[in-house]
């Protein structure tokens, strides 16, 4: 289940549910800096408060 907390740390299929974009999609976000994630293993990992942040249309620092 998705945590509601700001500082929340998500999976990939966590995030794609979330944005409701494709996994393929999501990856290509994060190769190009639209999404800031960090590489755990496998799998990337990304702050709740940073796809909030892309889904209100700011751009990343």
């Amino acid at each position: 289940m998705l945590n509601e907390r700001e500082g929340a740390v998500l999976t990939s299929r966590e995030a794609c549910d979330y944005l409701r974009i494709s996994r393929p999609t999501y990856v290509k976000y994060l190769h190009t800096g639209r999404i800031k994630g960090a590489k755990a293993g496998k799998g990337w990992k990304v702050l709740k408060s940073e796809l909030d942040r892309f889904l209100r249309g700011e751009n990343a620092n």
